[in-house]
């Protein structure tokens, strides 16, 4: 059974005036405000003219009887109240989201909606398989998937509104659990259009002052803050000349010869066979960016969602036993699998 909300509102606005008249698409556009900490950006993200945005936080401010930001100029503080609501905002938020999983179909297989927040460039072949072998198990079980940034990942699974989410490990917040989904490794890399594609004679030290293409996340603090370190510890002084949040697009800035970059091993090999990018020392890589599956605590789950999950997980456990020699070889894990939940 759906868990009540209850708002805390003041005095002279009864929870039946709010029952009847309380718009919920204000308490969505307040849930941006306070988690970009301003109505610009608030109104960028919703697609909105900023306007519309302050003219939607008054009315909520007006309903609810309650100051939920304190302005300071193009930056806003949300209030003590402001907290409470946001925290019941999410709840609504992943409540909603939740409405269109619900299937009482019982007599038939497990249906329903499964969605995941995911950073991009994800290669993972072995997962291609799991999907596979997911769908033909429960062919009536439908995947969504939104490309995101890390942190919006993150931002997603906080307000409950997707199953799970695949993102490099940063500071999570409490109620978000995580396990690695993909080991990787970083390398530096060079493309077809940049003089120093082509010599084999490099060292790290000739690299120090090359242009360099990078991850928007590749800052101090943020989930590619390694690379950061790596180019600080080698004494790299190259300005930034091309970025995005997109792999695909890092890829394309490199290959072109704007500046050298990091990419993961695995995602770059047939790019290297062909002839379009070719890696550079150090010989041994950049830095370890695991990919991790994060999930909500929270959120209470679909039977398809949660069979989606329990399948996840054994795929990784599989994953694992395989790369440390322990994988059973008579029968692939991932059929054992479906068998047995079939």
């Amino acid at each position: 059974m759906m868990k009540p909300v209850r708002l805390i509102v003041s005095k002279d606005r009864p929870d039946t005036y709010l029952n009847d008249r309380l718009d919920w698409n204000l308490l969505r556009t307040f849930l941006a405000i306070a988690k970009e900490g301003s109505v610009s950006r608030a109104a960028t993200k919703l697609h909105l003219t900023q306007p519309a945005v302050s003219q939607a936080l008054r009315r909520l401010e007006e309903q609810l009887g309650l100051r939920l930001v304190d302005r300071h100029g193009p930056r806003i503080e949300v209030t003590q109240a402001g907290i409470e609501v946001k925290q019941i905002a999410e709840d609504v938020y992943g409540t909603i989201s939740r409405l269109s999983l619900a299937d009482v179909d019982r007599d038939h297989d497990i249906s329903g909606m499964v969605r995941v927040s995911t950073v991009s460039g994800i290669d993972f072949p072995a997962y291609d398989t799991f999907l596979a072998e997911f769908h033909r198990t429960y062919p009536r079980i439908e995947l969504e998937s939104q490309e995101m940034r890390s942190a919006d990942v993150v931002n997603s699974l906080q307000q409950k509104s997707v199953t799970l989410g695949l993102t490099p490990r940063r500071a999570l917040p409490k109620r978000v659990d995580s396990r690695v989904f993909l080991r990787q490794r970083y390398a530096l890399f060079c493309g077809r259009h940049h003089p120093l594609f082509g010599r084999n004679d490099l060292r790290v030290a000739d690299l120090a002052g090359e242009k360099f293409v990078s991850f928007t996340g590749d800052k101090v603090g943020d989930h590619l803050s390694p690379l950061t370190f790596f180019r600080d510890e080698m004494g790299f002084t190259g300005r930034v000349v091309g970025s995005s949040s997109s792999m695909t697009e890092v890829r394309r800035f490199i290959f072109a010869g704007f500046g050298i970059g990091c990419l993961p091993e695995h995602v770059v090999r047939d790019d290297i066979a062909q002839g379009r990018l070719q890696r550079l020392p150090p010989d041994d890589g950049v830095a370890d960016l695991d990919i991790y599956m994060l999930w909500s605590l929270d959120r209470k789950l679909s039977a398809a969602e949660a069979a989606f999950i329990d399948a996840l997980n054994v795929f990784i456990d599989g994953q694992a036993e395989g790369a440390s020699g322990q994988r059973r070889a008579q029968q692939p894990r991932s059929t054992a699998l479906f068998n047995s939940r079939a």
